[in-house]
């Protein structure tokens, strides 16, 4: 896909995720997802890519909410959400082509204003490393349908720390422009050992 439907730019849950119940249909097995967020573990800096090991759903509408599609069950378990053979492959390739990757939890919102320092703040004591307002409705989606995922937050900036640092859609773009080209070659190289 080229984009992806924000739940910020007005859509529903159902709409967000129709893409994925598409792909589903067409037989697709893997997803591999990407986004640009803010970071607010310490330890990472902007154009990091950040391998997701999991996710918190922040959004106030879930996209299982309503009758249950036959694509999976009612109550779907999420211990592995994303999944663990696809992490340790990107890990593998990411050190042979000498990539830095950290890794941890993306937590989705709504948008479309960027966090606050205090938001930044009660996101990171809630467990999560980078912020962002996409992927976690598709991942959720996905999920249920039985598609293995792989997710990369592009760290595009920092928030939280003591600190505070302004933050543009320019400068978030720059920064995950950048960061692109690395993502890139650790996605097509797990394509190729994968199919």
């Amino acid at each position: 896909m080229q984009g992806r439907f924000h739940y910020y730019e007005g859509y529903n849950m159902k709409e967000v995720t129709f893409p994925v119940r598409v792909m589903y249909e067409l037989g697709i097995k893997t997803l591999f997802v990407s986004n640009a967020a803010g970071g607010m573990n310490p330890a990472f800096k902007i154009g990091d890519l950040m391998v997701i090991t999991d996710h918190i759903n922040f959004f106030p509408e879930h996209p299982l909410r309503g009758k249950n599609f036959p694509t999976g069950p009612r109550f779907p378990d999420m211990h592995e959400t994303y999944d663990h053979e696809l992490i340790n492959l990107a890990t593998k390739i990411a050190k042979e082509k000498k990539i830095r990757l950290v890794y941890g939890v993306y937590l989705g919102t709504t948008g479309p204003t960027f966090e606050t320092p205090a938001e930044y703040r009660m996101y990171r004591t809630l467990g999560g490393d980078t912020v962002g307002m996409s992927t976690v409705p598709e991942v959720i989606v996905a999920h249920h349908c039985g598609i293995k995922t792989f997710g990369i937050s592009v760290v595009t900036d920092l928030g939280g720390f003591d600190s505070p640092v302004e933050v543009s859609h320019e400068e978030v773009q720059e920064a995950a422009d950048k960061a692109q080209p690395l993502m890139t070659e650790i996605m097509r190289e797990m394509i190729k050992r994968t199919a």
